[in-house]
């Protein structure tokens, strides 16, 4: 039986980066959900496709093909054939997927497909609602979050290093209006599962964080056995 580490949490809490390296050392498949709903978020843009548009929501929908491959231990988004890994990591289309994430009919979409990989392999999966709607029954389910200060600092740092131009306090703003957005949506809101382990990272470098998780991690699988 497969085991599946749900990890919620708000924008710029590190999830990708620190799950990834988790999963990494624990030999497990890294699934970031997050990665999918910007590619919905991408195509549909390009689409000129507003998010309350649902019957083209729909039909777009009907039209797209989005799966993961595993390159090298690196999960890549391949939307209709085409690698948008890269494409995806904006500012613009993290904003974007704020808002059609909130569309049931693309959270509809992009359910079956994350169970199904939930099934298939021993899995760390984050997003914003894996442990209270995509799997319910995960194995182990933890909130990772941190200050919106230092998620804001973190995130615009990344931004640096990618060579986009970027300016701390619009970066504020904008994981402050994220986070309103995602715990207020009516449509699976952001928020701690029941029996979610609260993991806290603020102030860490990546490296106490990746250390801290791991140790939640293998202390509460430990347990179980």
């Amino acid at each position: 039986m497969s085991i599946s580490i749900a990890i919620d949490g708000p924008a710029g809490a590190g999830k990708s980066t620190i799950s990834r390296k988790v999963s990494a050392a624990l030999g497990y498949i890294y699934v970031d959900t997050g990665a999918l709903y910007r590619s919905i978020a991408l195509t549909l843009n390009q689409q000129k496709i507003a998010p309350e548009e649902t019957p083209k929501i729909e039909s777009a929908l009907h039209n797209t093909d989005i799966r993961l491959e595993f390159i090298d231990g690196e999960q890549h988004v391949f939307l209709n054939d085409r690698d948008v890994s890269g494409e995806i990591r904006t500012a613009e289309v993290s904003m974007l997927a704020s808002k059609y994430s909130a569309r049931p009919e693309v959270r509809a979409y992009l359910l079956s497909l994350q169970r199904k990989i939930a099934a298939e392999h021993n899995v760390i999966m984050d997003g914003r609602d894996i442990g209270t709607v995509v799997l319910p029954n995960a194995t182990l389910k933890i909130f990772l979050t941190a200050d919106a200060e230092d998620r804001a600092q973190r995130r615009y740092e990344e931004m640096l290093q990618r060579g986009q131009s970027a300016d701390y306090e619009t970066v504020l703003a904008d994981i402050k209006k994220r986070d309103y957005d995602d715990s207020h949506r009516a449509i699976a809101p952001l928020k701690p599962a029941e029996d979610a382990i609260l993991v806290n990272t603020t102030g860490n470098t990546l490296e106490q964080s990746v250390k801290q998780l791991s140790d939640v991690i293998l202390q509460n699988l430990n347990k179980g056995e």
